[in-house]
């Protein structure tokens, strides 16, 4: 994907739809204002409204499938903190909501380096867990923090992720609600950040190639 900068800080992007496999692709042209961040620049890829309708797609699914299971809901913090707010608002079924830490992301590339899991207090044994991520991208992540919960002995442990990159994918995971599939770009907005700043977008915004700059 390649982006052309002009002169008065719009960016030449594609914009994006979803095909029928649930994978975010570019379709078409149109002219969009960008962010800087610490010298980086993003143009926005995927919208708020898209984001809503595939939040609440998910949330019907789980609803429907975890009916009388009254499962206990993990959000991985820092960057599912906007997703997970969504996400619950729409859950109506019996169920409840803890916080665990587990990251791996360094600057702009997924380093694979993984951290203990904090936070985790509960009693899983027995439980239906849903873990909720932001992005899943190499998997290494989420592959450590699975097998950590199942040495609790829970009854089974589902996958929700706002974005997942397939094509990046190292590890053998069943991912069991996934909003949107997207391609190896960096992207910020919407709880994911760059250096801890862009968590506060409502939108979700791509890095720029700026080779031409």
């Amino acid at each position: 994907m390649s982006f052309h900068i002009t002169p008065v800080n719009h960016v030449a992007l594609n914009s994006g739809i979803l095909d029928k496999n649930r994978t975010f692709v570019f379709s078409f042209i149109f002219f969009m204002n960008t962010i800087t961040i610490k010298n980086k620049r993003f143009a926005i890829s995927i919208s708020e409204q898209t984001i809503q309708k595939e939040v609440t797609r998910i949330a019907n699914e789980i609803n429907r499938d975890l009916a009388g299971k009254n499962p206990l809901f993990l959000s991985v913090l820092n960057g599912s903190f906007m997703f997970t707010s969504d996400l619950m608002k729409q859950i109506n079924i019996p169920c409840e909501l803890s916080f665990v830490k587990l990251a791996s992301y360094q600057g702009i590339t997924s380093t694979g380096a993984i951290k203990e899991v904090i936070g985790l207090n509960e009693s899983i044994t027995g439980r239906t867990v849903v873990i909720i991520e932001d992005i899943v991208d190499t998997g290494i992540t989420m592959q450590r923090l699975f097998d950590t919960l199942g040495t609790r002995n829970p009854k089974e442990i589902r996958i929700t992720s706002l974005l997942l990159k397939p094509d990046n994918l190292q590890i053998d995971l069943n991912f069991d609600y996934v909003a949107m599939k997207i391609s190896n770009d960096f992207i910020i907005g919407y709880g994911l950040d760059y250096e801890g700043l862009g968590r506060n977008y409502r939108d979700i915004y791509a890095l720029v190639n700026t080779e031409n700059e």
